[in-house]
């Protein structure tokens, strides 16, 4: 009996320790633990460090040689992963080489980068001029679109309401009472 309790424990243990590591672009560079108002408020300090930042893709703007890529910052879970439900703790630009396709970069969608803080520039927010760091991308993670699934009343069958009422006597469970004629 002890043998089967350490075996499920050492099983859990390995379970949750692959549930936390980072997908392998996030995980392969060095990480500062910088926010986005650090660099915004001194970005000659910070030009040249490897930062870990994620949220949620605001807009993608394709340039001729690089995508610049638009991101509402929010705080990341161990594994990378942006917090969604959270509050966006500034903006930055994630500068990609290339071509990236606004279609799967599309807006609302979350992205996690890793890269070097390289530049800020001033652009407009409606009318206001913001500040953003500029991250030259090493590395990139797009997450997954979840499909919040529900399931309504009206998929349950309604046996199932009867049998699993409390007050209904087992012993009459087959045939139903309501098919007595």
């Amino acid at each position: 009996m002890k043998k089967l309790h350490v075996i499920l424990i050492i099983t859990i243990a390995l379970l949750t320790g692959c549930a936390t590591q980072p997908p392998l672009p996030l995980s392969q560079h060095p990480v500062a633990q910088l926010t986005v108002a650090e660099v915004q408020a001194d970005p000659a300090q910070f030009k040249g460090r490897e930062v870990r930042w994620g949220g949620t893709i605001v807009k993608v703007d394709n340039q001729p040689s690089q995508t610049w890529i638009e991101i509402a910052g929010q705080p990341l879970w161990d594994n990378g992963e942006p917090q969604a439900k959270s509050s966006s703790h500034g903006r930055f630009i994630a500068s990609f080489a290339g071509f990236a396709d606004p279609m799967v970069y599309s807006s609302g969608r979350l992205l996690t980068v890793v890269g070097q803080v390289t530049d800020v520039t001033t652009r407009p927010i409606g009318e206001y001029n913001y500040t953003f760091p500029v991250i030259t991308v090493g590395g990139a993670h797009l997450w997954p679109i979840e499909q919040e699934t529900s399931v309504s009343d009206d998929r349950v069958p309604l046996w199932w309401y009867y049998e699993t009422w409390p007050f209904y006597p087992r012993r009459h469970r087959y045939p139903h009472p309501f098919y007595l004629h």
